[in-house]
Parts: C-alpha cells; sequence; structure tokens
C-alpha cells in the first residue's frame, strides 16, 4: 500500500512538472519558477540569479505549429543577430552551435556570450543593450513542427543553470 502510494505520488508530480509542445515533452529544473501564459509563448520560466548578478536568467519556449515559427537555420541567425561583440566582431563568429539528439529527437544547438540587445517586447524595435549576457539555445525537431527553447541572461546566471538546461535537454521525449 505504502510503495502503490508512493508511486503515485511521484507519478502526480511528474505530470505536475512535465510540460509539453508540438508532440515534445520535457521537465523543467525545479528551480526554475513558471510564469504566466505570454504571447507566442508554450512557456517561460524565470531562472534563480547567481550571486552577484542583479538579474534572473529566463527560459522562453516556442511553439508556432507545423511549419510554422521558421526554419532551424533562421531561429539561430536571428538569436545571433540579438547579441553584439565587446570588440566588434561578428557574433556568427562567436556562437557554438552542433547539433546533438535527446532520447531520439534531433536538437540544433547554440551557446552565445556578449551584448544581448533585449527587446522591450513583441515587435517592438525599442533594444536595450545587456552586457556580459549568454545564450543556451535548443531547437528540437518534431514531426509537428519546432519547439525553440532560449535560455538567456546574466553571464554568472546562465553558466549556473547550464546544467539544468542540460537536464532538461535531456527529459525530452516524444
Amino acid at each position: 500500500m505504502k510503495r502503490t502510494l508512493l508511486y503515485s505520488f511521484f507519478a502526480a508530480t511528474a505530470l505536475l512538472t512535465a510540460e509539453s509542445a508540438g508532440g515534445i515533452r520535457w521537465t523543467a529544473p525545479p528551480t526554475w519558477k513558471a510564469q504566466g501564459a505570454r504571447p507566442m509563448r508554450a512557456a517561460t520560466y524565470s531562472v534563480p540569479a547567481a550571486p552577484g548578478d542583479k538579474e534572473d536568467a529566463e527560459c522562453a519556449v516556442f511553439y508556432f505549429g507545423p511549419g510554422q515559427g521558421g526554419g532551424i537555420e533562421d531561429n539561430i541567425t536571428r538569436w545571433i543577430g540579438q547579441f553584439e561583440q565587446p570588440d566588434g566582431k561578428p557574433s556568427r563568429a562567436a556562437a557554438k552551435i552542433s547539433r546533438q539528439p535527446f532520447n531520439g529527437v534531433p536538437v540544433s544547438l547554440i551557446d552565445l556570450t556578449g551584448t544581448y540587445m533585449a527587446s522591450a517586447g513583441p515587435m517592438s524595435q525599442t533594444k536595450t543593450p545587456k552586457p556580459g549576457y549568454r545564450l543556451l539555445g535548443a531547437i528540437a525537431d518534431s514531426p509537428q513542427g519546432a519547439v525553440f527553447f532560449k535560455l538567456t541572461g546574466p553571464l554568472k546566471t546562465v553558466v549556473a543553470a547550464q546544467p539544468a538546461f542540460q537536464n532538461l535537454l535531456k527529459s525530452l521525449t516524444r
């Protein structure tokens, strides 16, 4: 009886923490706080600031539907365009781009540090420069359309959150 109750508790906890979009499921790290609904997002998580950083990071998850949201390379190029390098060199040269499967889900990855040109809001042309920021991005391929995971924030905070982001990716399933 106790074993059944314990199993039920863990199963219920997993259901509460598992998220999904576009036929992809993931489990958000327990220290990340789910935020309310936002336009164009399947989920948004606040990632606690690391000691020394003044701002939390954010992990936004986007899903636009089959054939929507642009291609993988288009999105990687757009994300790179949201950063400037302190030395003035192209951010494309500073970006680390790779591809890796997680539980059979093909994922394109990007890692980029620099000055993040943060948008004031969806469709806003106003940009606020945020030096010393980092982006960890992942685009999961799904037959129902790509699911985009974009973690951005102060460098120390994103460095501290990188293992949790990797665990989120390791939890991906179809």
